[in-house]
């Protein structure tokens, strides 16, 4: 990925953001925040894979928020897409390349609460890998054995919280559960999920974490309810929901964002 990570020195100059925010699932408007932005199609950056799935845009902005130069990567590849839990590699490996530190990755998520409803922002304090799948597998070296006990940054999660907090956001935390996609889970999967300790369930988030602890980042994860998992009261898992309910949610969002970059994540 050294040629895409000289192709965007070239473009993007010296100022060289340490913070990048994937976008999730019609999370787009989230960009607004940025300030001076600039945009770069995937399909002109070199190695870079394009989105298949409506409401990633495929586009990689650098701007800035506050005092912080960030990226945004907006068009996430999900797994499902290609059947590589490595899809994201070439864009992960490619901001550290570029002198990224901290990843902060937004999704939309099924909701395993019954509590914890669709608009409500959660929190990702740890993960199970129920897709049974690695973006590491293949890979040679020992670099391929990363610890992920800690693999939620507990500093970047304060710093979320006291951002929730200013803003009087109602932050719920959990466990995100990982499947691979792209078909819902059945009413009988959310049920073992739930006996196992989940809270959210989702398609995407698991191996770009563990893609960016193999490349030493710092990851914070939050999650935009969507619905409630298949099963649940008020159920009705569907792309078309996930799209509306992000939508819904971008402006919580937004203020959250903008008030947890205006610290200083990288001291």
């Amino acid at each position: 990925m050294r040629e895409a990570a000289s192709f965007l020195k070239r473009k993007i100059g010296k100022n060289r953001p340490q913070i990048a925010i994937v976008l999730g699932s019609s999370l787009g408007p989230v960009a607004e925040i940025l300030q001076d932005a600039l945009s770069i199609p995937f399909a002109k950056i070199p190695g870079f894979p394009s989105p298949t799935v409506s409401g990633h845009e495929g586009v990689l902005m650098t701007g800035k928020v506050g005092h912080n130069a960030v990226f945004m990567v907006s068009g996430r590849i999900h797994s499902y897409e290609r059947g590589d839990p490595a899809a994201m590699r070439p864009i992960i490996e490619t901001l550290a390349l570029l002198g990224v530190t901290t990843l902060i990755l937004l999704n939309a998520s099924g909701s395993l609460l019954p509590d914890v409803g669709p608009g409500r922002l959660m929190l990702i304090t740890d993960h199970i890998n129920f897709a049974g799948l690695n973006p590491l597998v293949g890979e040679t070296g020992d670099e391929r054995f990363i610890s992920l006990t800690q693999a939620y940054d507990r500093s970047l999660n304060d710093a979320v919280r006291r951002a929730a907090k200013a803003e009087a956001i109602e932050l719920a935390e959990g466990t995100y559960v990982w499947f691979l996609g792209p078909s819902f889970e059945t009413p009988a999967e959310i049920r073992a999920v739930r006996i196992l300790g989940g809270d959210a369930v989702g398609m995407s988030t698991v191996p770009e974490v563990i893609l960016a602890r193999r490349f030493n980042l710092r990851v914070v994860a939050i999650s935009v309810i969507v619905n409630f998992a298949a099963g649940m009261k008020g159920s009705s898992p569907s792309h078309s929901e996930t799209l509306r309910q992000s939508k819904a949610v971008a402006g919580d969002l937004r203020r959250l964002l903008t008030t947890l970059l205006e610290d200083r994540l990288n001291d």
